[in-house]
């Protein structure tokens, strides 16, 4: 059986401890907001493809990550053809919200790096015995801060995306606790949230 990986992550999100997910906004509010992002210096963005048009966003946002140097990835990515379409729209790597190993193996066969969702030390032992590296831990603030901590024991080699009830007041906390990325989705509907998350990054590079 094919080896898979995902350490492209190790890259893609190097130096970014921030990752912003914009879902069901439309090609316009999606371009509006990664620009936004982009200019705070939150240069990665998911945008979760649950429809035509949000497919149709992903191709546009990730058309103008392209000519930014930025990197936009493809969310909720839970069927094969999520993975082809994410493909066909030019995102540089899938998000899963669950441990699907043929999702996994079908992005990783698509050149899309694949970060399938984890909430337990057995799914985190399946995922890294594909090898699999780089975790989505979800939802995290259920999880809590704690759960990081105790999955460093026994997997040293992992490395997670917080994701889920994360915003600009509990992000450090997660940072903190060893967790490389924190993507924050639904709060970003405050329009202060972009800018909190901003000042969290100028705090953390001072």
């Amino acid at each position: 059986m094919t080896t898979i990986d995902n350490r492209a992550f190790d890259t893609l999100l190097a130096g970014r401890p921030l990752m912003a997910i914009f879902r069901g906004l439309g090609v316009e509010r999606s371009l509006e907001l990664a620009r936004q992002a982009w200019a705070l210096g939150i240069d990665v963005v998911e945008l979760p493809i649950q429809s035509a048009e949000d497919v149709e966003a992903l191709a546009a946002v990730a058309e103008a990550g392209r000519a930014e140097g930025r990197i936009v990835g493809a969310g909720t990515v839970v069927a094969r053809r999520h993975v082809d379409e994410a493909r066909a729209a030019g995102a540089a790597f899938t998000v899963s919200p669950g441990f699907d190993e043929r999702i996994v193996r079908a992005s990783f066969e698509a050149g899309l790096p694949p970060l399938p969702g984890v909430a337990t030390a057995t799914e985190v032992q399946q995922a890294m015995s594909l090898g699999l590296t780089w975790l989505k831990a979800f939802p995290a603030s259920l999880l809590g801060p704690a759960w990081f901590g105790a999955m460093a024991g026994p997997f040293p080699e992992a490395r997670f995306v917080a994701t889920g009830g994360m915003d600009a007041a509990n992000a450090g906390v997660f940072l903190a606790r060893g967790v490389r990325t924190v993507a924050v989705g639904s709060a970003l509907e405050d329009p202060e949230q972009l800018p909190a998350l901003a000042a969290l990054l100028a705090s953390r590079s001072a």
